[in-house]
C-alpha cells in the first residue's frame, strides 16, 4: 500500500504586538470626618464586593527607642480581643459575615484589611471599628504572641537566607537606627515588651487623626461617608508626641563581614548600602535602572551569575521603598568555593552600569515589562485598596497610578546612567556573607585588600 505524503504547510506567522492599551486607575475621592479621620473611596461596582483597609500611622518607624517590635505586637493583638469578645469570638463574627480579617504592622503603617459582600459592609465596618477603638490586649495573648515571635527568631537564625537578611540590616545601618533591627523586633527587645507598653503605644498612635479608611468596590462615596460617620465619627483622642529617632542613620564606610556558619556548603550573599526614600524624585529612573541591573530574570546580574558562570539559580537586586531610606540590596546564594568570584562579578556589574549607558534593547525590555504588568496588578478590589493605602502611606500624588506607565516609558538610557552614577555607591558597599569563614574569608579579603570581619549568628565579632 502506497502512503501519500501530504505537503507540509508553512507555519502561520507570529502575531505582532499591538500598541499598549490605555489604562486608567479607578477614580477615587477623599473625605475627612470632623474628628480628623480620613476616607479614600474608590467605587468599583463590577462585583458585589467591597475591600476595606484601615491604615494607621503606627508602623515600626514610630516606636520609641527601646520598644522595638511593639508596633507589630500591637497590630497582631487587635485580633485577640475587642469590645468584650475574645479572639475566637471575633473570628467567628467575621466568618459569619463571610470574610476573614488581617492585621499587621510594617515599617510605615499598621493595617487592618478585609473583603466582604457589599450587603455585609455595615457589619464588617462595625467589627473593624471595635478592633480599632476598643482592643483589650489580654495578658495571655501578649505572652503567647511574644513566645511565637521568639520562636520565629530562633527558626530564622537557623535558616541562612533569613539570617543574611537580618545581619545585612545590621551591616547597612548604624546600631542606633531602627532599620538596623527587624521590624518585628529582636529577641532582647521582644522579651522586654509588656502589656503596658502595648497599651501605651496604642494610646499614642491609634487615633482618628492618624487613621485613614480605604474603601474599594461596590460602594458609593456617599454610603462610605455615611457609614464611617455613624460608626467612627465620635472617636476622639490626640496623637502622642512625634518620634525624632533617626530610623535610617547609616555609616558610609565599606564593610566586608562574614557570619560564621561552619561547614556551610553554600554562601548567602547580600551586597548593598542605604538606598532612597520612596518619595525621592528619581524613583522612576532608579526603578528602571534596577530592573536592568538585577530586578528582572533577564537582568545583567542574573545573566552573569546564572547563565554565564553557573554560580547560582538566581541573583536579584532591589531598592526597598520605605518612607525613610530603605536598603539597596543584591542577593543570591552560591557554592562556598565560588563566593569570591561571585562577589567580583557583582561588583563588575555595578561598575558597568555606572560607566556607560545601557542599550536601547535593555531599556525597552525593562520598560515594556514594568509597563505591561502594571494594569494586571489592580484587577481585584483588594489590590485596589492596597494601592490606595500605599498612596496614603507615602503621600503620593493623586494621579500617580494614572501617570505610572507614561513615567516609566519616559525613562531614557541617559537618565538610567545618571541614576546609577548618583545612587549606586561602590565606595559604600556592605558585603555580607553567611557561610564558612575558613573557605570564604581569604577570597573576600583579596577583593578589597582589607581584613574581613567575622561574627557569630548573634552578631558578636570573633577572630577571623
Amino acid at each position: 500500500m502506497t502512503r501519500t505524503m501530504m505537503p507540509k504547510s508553512e507555519p502561520a506567522p507570529r502575531p505582532t504586538p499591538t500598541a499598549p492599551r490605555s489604562y486608567h486607575f479607578p477614580t477615587f475621592e477623599r473625605h475627612t470626618l470632623q474628628n480628623g479621620m480620613r476616607l479614600v473611596v474608590a467605587p468599583v461596582p463590577k462585583l458585589p464586593l467591597v475591600s476595606i483597609t484601615a491604615v494607621v500611622d503606627a508602623g515600626a518607624s514610630t516606636e520609641q527607642e527601646g520598644q522595638d517590635g511593639v508596633a507589630a505586637l500591637t497590630a497582631q493583638l487587635l485580633l485577640e480581643g475587642a469590645a468584650g469578645l475574645d479572639g475566637a469570638a471575633l473570628t467567628d463574627r467575621f466568618e459569619r459575615i463571610g470574610t476573614s480579617v488581617e492585621a499587621h504592622a510594617d515599617w510605615d503603617a499598621a493595617t487592618v484589611s478585609l473583603t466582604v459582600l457589599a450587603e455585609r459592609l455595615p457589619e464588617a465596618l462595625a467589627l473593624v471599628r471595635d478592633l480599632l477603638r476598643d482592643p483589650e490586649f489580654p495578658d495571655r495573648e501578649v505572652a503567647r504572641l511574644k513566645d511565637e515571635r521568639l520562636a520565629e527568631l530562633l527558626q530564622l537564625h537557623a535558616e541562612p537566607g533569613a539570617l543574611a537578611d537580618e545581619q545585612f540590616s545590621r551591616a547597612v545601618y548604624a546600631a542606633t537606627a531602627r532599620y538596623a533591627s527587624p521590624a518585628g523586633g529582636s529577641a532582647p527587645s521582644v522579651r522586654a515588651l509588656t502589656r503596658d507598653l502595648v497599651r501605651g503605644f496604642y494610646a499614642e498612635r491609634y487615633r482618628p487623626t492618624t487613621t485613614t479608611l480605604v474603601f474599594a468596590g461596590d460602594v458609593s462615596v456617599e454610603r462610605a461617608i455615611a457609614l464611617a460617620s455613624e460608626l467612627m465619627g465620635d472617636w476622639q483622642g490626640d496623637v502622642g508626641p512625634m518620634i525624632t529617632r533617626a530610623v535610617d542613620a547609616a555609616p558610609v564606610t565599606p564593610i566586608v563581614r562574614v557570619v560564621a556558619k561552619a561547614d556551610a556548603p553554600q554562601s548567602e550573599l547580600r551586597i548593598g548600602h542605604v538606598g532612597l526614600p520612596r518619595r525621592h524624585p528619581d524613583y522612576f529612573d532608579v526603578t528602571v535602572m534596577n530592573a536592568v541591573l538585577g530586578g528582572l530574570f533577564s537582568s545583567r546580574i542574573n545573566l552573569n551569575l546564572r547563565e554565564a558562570h553557573g554560580y547560582t539559580y538566581g541573583a536579584f537586586s532591589a531598592f526597598e521603598w520605605r518612607r525613610a531610606a530603605g536598603p539597596f540590596v543584591i542577593q543570591t546564594a552560591v557554592k562556598s568555593d565560588v563566593t569570591g568570584a561571585a562577589v567580583r562579578e557583582i561588583l563588575h556589574e555595578i561598575e558597568r552600569v555606572r560607566s556607560a549607558e545601557i542599550t536601547t534593547e535593555e531599556l525597552t525590555l525593562a520598560t515594556s515589562y514594568l509597563d505591561g504588568v502594571f494594569p494586571i496588578r489592580y484587577e481585584t478590589t483588594a489590590a485596589i485598596a492596597t494601592a490606595l493605602s500605599n498612596l496614603v502611606i507615602h503621600d503620593l500624588p493623586e494621579h500617580f497610578y494614572d501617570d505610572y506607565r507614561q513615567r516609566v516609558r519616559g525613562v531614557t538610557t541617559e537618565s538610567v546612567l545618571r541614576a546609577a552614577q548618583q545612587h549606586l555607591h561602590p565606595e559604600q558597599l556592605r558585603i555580607l556573607v553567611v557561610g564558612d569563614p575558613a573557605v570564604v574569608a581569604t577570597p573576600l579579603a583579596e577583593i578589597h585588600g582589607a581584613p574581613v570581619e567575622v561574627v557569630t549568628p548573634e552578631g558578636v565579632e570573633v577572630a577571623a
